[in-house]
């Protein structure tokens, strides 16, 4: 039903700046809240941030003010712009959106992950 594919990871120094993508597509009545999560190697797989069919946003604390996530709701897509990267950034990074399959009925969709590394 929803595809959601993720681009622009890869390798980064660190202090330095990658911006990842995520398109939806496929039959969908329309995308609410969108995110991206993060897997590292060896840990739990948590939150980075989040934002609303509206624009509001919420980050996880170890990436405030270092990271940025923002959505273009004509492109169904989903960004996150990352800054001053740190080693322990390094994770595969996931695409999330709610999406409805009518006015009513929702399901919780994942992208196939991008991987960052964060490494002299």
């Amino acid at each position: 039903q929803v595809q959601l594919v993720e681009s622009g990871g890869g390798l980064v120094q660190p202090g330095g700046s990658l911006r990842l993508s995520c398109a939806a597509s496929g039959s969908f009545y329309r995308i609410a809240d969108m995110g991206w999560y993060r897997q590292a190697p060896e840990k739990q797989r948590e939150l980075v941030a989040t934002i609303t069919s509206g624009g509001d946003t919420n980050y996880t604390d170890s990436v405030k003010g270092r990271f940025t996530i923002s959505r273009d709701n004509a492109k169904n897509t989903v960004y996150l712009q990352m800054t001053s990267l740190k080693p322990e950034d390094t994770a595969v990074y996931y695409c999330n959106a709610m999406a409805f399959a009518n006015r009513f009925v929702y399901f919780e969709h994942w992208g196939q992950g991008t991987l960052v590394t964060v490494s002299l």
